[in-house]
């Protein structure tokens, strides 16, 4: 049977740099996930064209747009790349120039040449979910998201937020906090299911 390897991660991405290479519609919907989950990621596009939808995006966020074809100087100083290009062989040297240069790479629609999925997500408050399917199916992604988004409550935050402070006031070695934690949020999954 086969089986999600991946290790899911959450950047803080205001304190890293991101290169989108492109400015079609698929770049957008890149922007626009990148955005929506993290508002505050620092963010630079390069292409020759932008799509209207997009410069307006990219006015709200900050995002530093350069009109112009990719090169390889462009990678200086980012940390992650998304290819979205609708030329295979731009993407592809994307890649490559990435893998030479030891920086994280996802090509649009390309599993083979990525090193991280952008999965669904789910936020509510300071609880966030991310969704992967092993680049198989977005669609499946957007679904599952669709689904917690409905059933997570929307004070979940605050939940999360009182028993933060709890945590804080709680006595004894790691094993016996943790043991307190555990014994507090026991009821939290069957209170979501009723």
């Amino acid at each position: 049977m086969e089986r999600n390897n991946l290790y899911p991660i959450f950047l803080k991405t205001g304190s890293l740099h991101i290169l989108i290479v492109g400015g079609g519609n698929v770049a957008e919907e890149k922007l626009s996930f990148l955005t929506k989950s993290s508002p505050d990621a620092k963010i630079t596009m390069v292409s020759p064209m932008f799509r209207e939808n997009t410069l307006k995006l990219a006015a709200n966020y900050n995002v530093e747009l350069i009109r112009t074809t990719y090169n390889t100087e462009f990678l200086n100083g980012k940390h992650l790349v998304i290819a979205t290009t609708d030329k295979p062989d731009i993407n592809i040297q994307v890649y490559n120039d990435c893998r030479s240069m030891d920086k994280l790479v996802n090509v649009a629609d390309n599993p083979p040449y990525c090193d991280f999925y952008m999965g669904g997500i789910v936020t509510k408050g300071n609880v966030k979910i991310a969704i992967s399917t092993n680049g198989k199916s977005p669609t499946t992604a957007k679904r599952l998201r669709q689904f917690f988004e409905e059933v997570i409550p929307e004070d979940i935050s605050r939940m999360v937020q009182n028993l933060n402070i709890y945590r804080k006031t709680i006595k004894g070695n790691f094993e016996q906090k943790v043991n307190k934690m555990n014994e507090v949020t026991e009821t939290l999954v069957s209170n979501i299911e009723e």
